[in-house]
C-alpha cells in the first residue's frame, strides 16, 4: 500500500519563487521606485500546506511587519476553520462538530461569515459542494490516515457505513442564527466540513488586510490557493502564476509546468486529482469527494478557476472539478468574472481546454508579461 503526497508549493507557483513576476486587472499598481525592494516569508502551520508571502516593500521593516500580520491572521483563521483540533478561547468547526447539536453556538464573525458565504453559494453549484458533508468526508479522511499508517488492510471505506453517513448531510440541518450569531445542528450526526472553501476564504481576507496596508504589493501562495495584490513595484508589470501539468506532478523529474497566468488583483485556484491521494488496488482515490456518488470525483484531472474573490474561486474550483466538463462550463460562463482551465480525464484524457476570457492571461495563448 502506498501513498503519495505532492508538495502544494510548485503547484500553481511555479515563478514566484524565481522572481519571474509580474498583475492587471484591480486598480492602478503602486509605481515602480528604485528604493522597492523584494522580499518573501515561508510558512508551514497553517492549513497543513506551505504559505508563501512575497511583497515589495520600501524596506525589510516594513515587509517583516505586514507579512508578519498576514502570517498571525491566518494562524487565526486556521484555527477557526479547523475541524479536527480544539483551541483555547476558540469556537471552530471542530468545536461545532461537537456542540451544535446539543445547543446553539456563537462564533465569531470570520466563522460566522465564512458559513454564510459558502451556504449562499451551495445551491448555485449543482449539488458538488455540500459543507454538511463532514460524516463523509471523515470516512475517506481516515482511509487515507490509514495508508499514511502503512495499513495492510483494505482502505476503502464500507459501502453501507458512507450511505448512511450521507443520511446525515443535509445543510438545511444547520441553523444559522443572525441576531445571536449562532450555530445548531438539527441533526446529532451532521458533521460540517469547510475543506472546499476555507483556505481560498482565509486567503481573501489575509488579502484585504494587506491591501490596506503600507505594501500593496504582493502576492500570496497558500497551498495552491494564489491571490494577488498590486502588481510587483518593480522589473515585470504583473504576477506569473504556473499552472501544474497533473500527469507530470505524478513522475518524479519530469518538467511540471502547464502554463503561466499572468495577473494582477485577481485570485488563482486549482483543484486536481493529483495533491491528496492513496492507491488501493491498483486505483489513485483522491480527496475531492462527489456528494452525489459518495465517492472521489473523475470527470477532470484539474480545474483552475481565476476570479477576484479567492472564496470564490476555491470553492468554484471543487464544484467545477465534480461536473462534467459541459456542466461546469455552462456553471462558469454563467458567472461574471469567472474564468477557468480543465484538463480533463475519461474519454477526453489530458485534453485542456480554457474559456474564451482565460485566453487574455494564458501564456499559451498568447499573452505577455511586459516590463514596466
Amino acid at each position: 500500500m502506498k501513498k503519495r503526497m505532492l508538495a502544494l508549493l510548485f503547484a500553481v507557483s511555479v515563478l514566484t519563487a524565481t522572481g519571474q513576476v509580474g498583475g492587471g486587472i484591480a486598480g492602478p499598481a503602486p509605481r515602480a521606485r528604485a528604493e522597492m525592494a523584494r522580499h518573501s516569508l515561508v510558512f508551514f502551520d497553517t492549513f497543513d500546506t506551505v504559505v508563501t508571502i512575497i511583497g515589495y516593500a520600501e524596506d525589510k521593516a516594513t515587509f517583516d511587519r505586514v507579512a508578519g500580520e498576514a502570517r498571525a491572521a491566518f494562524e487565526r483563521y486556521h484555527q477557526l476553520y479547523d475541524a479536527y483540533h480544539v483551541y483555547e478561547g476558540i469556537q471552530n468547526i471542530c468545536t461545532l462538530n461537537r456542540d451544535a447539536a446539543q445547543t446553539p453556538v456563537p462564533v465569531d464573525e470570520e466563522l460566522w461569515d465564512l458559513l454564510v458565504f459558502a451556504m449562499e453559494w451551495q445551491p448555485r453549484l449543482e449539488g458538488t459542494v455540500n459543507i454538511a458533508l463532514g460524516s463523509v468526508t471523515g470516512l475517506w479522511q481516515a482511509s487515507r490516515k490509514a495508508a499514511d499508517a502503512g495499513e495492510p488492510a483494505s482502505l476503502l471505506p464500507d459501502t453501507d457505513a458512507l450511505r448512511e453517513a450521507a443520511a446525515h448531510t443535509h445543510v438545511n440541518d444547520v441553523v444559522l442564527d443572525e441576531e445571536r450569531r449562532t450555530v445548531f445542528f438539527r441533526d446529532p450526526s451532521l458533521k460540517l466540513d469547510v475543506g472546499a472553501v476555507a483556505k481560498g476564504f482565509a486567503t481573501e481576507l489575509v488579502c484585504r488586510q494587506m491591501l490596506a496596508s503600507d505594501m500593496p504589493s504582493f502576492m500570496i501562495n497558500a497551498g495552491g490557493n494564489v491571490r494577488a495584490g498590486h502588481g510587483p513595484a518593480a522589473g515585470r508589470s504583473l504576477w506569473g502564476v504556473g499552472l501544474q501539468d497533473p500527469e507530470a506532478a505524478l513522475s518524479a523529474g519530469a518538467d511540471q509546468s502547464m502554463d503561466v497566468l499572468y495577473v494582477e488583483g485577481l485570485s488563482v485556484v486549482t483543484s486536481g486529482d493529483y495533491h491528496r491521494f492513496f492507491v488501493e488496488g491498483g486505483v489513485r482515490y483522491h480527496h475531492i469527494i462527489d456528494p452525489a456518488t459518495l465517492l472521489p470525483a473523475w470527470q477532470n484531472h484539474s480545474v483552475t478557476i481565476l476570479c477576484e474573490d479567492g472564496g470564490l474561486a476555491d470553492i468554484l474550483s471543487t464544484a467545477v472539478f465534480i461536473l462534467p466538463y459541459e456542466r461546469g462550463r455552462a456553471l462558469v460562463d454563467s458567472l461574471d468574472g469567472v474564468e477557468a482551465l480543465w484538463v480533463r480525464a475519461g474519454e477526453a484524457e489530458g485534453e485542456a481546454r480554457m474559456t474564451e476570457g482565460m485566453r487574455a492571461y494564458s501564456k499559451n495563448a498568447g499573452a505577455v508579461n511586459p516590463e514596466r
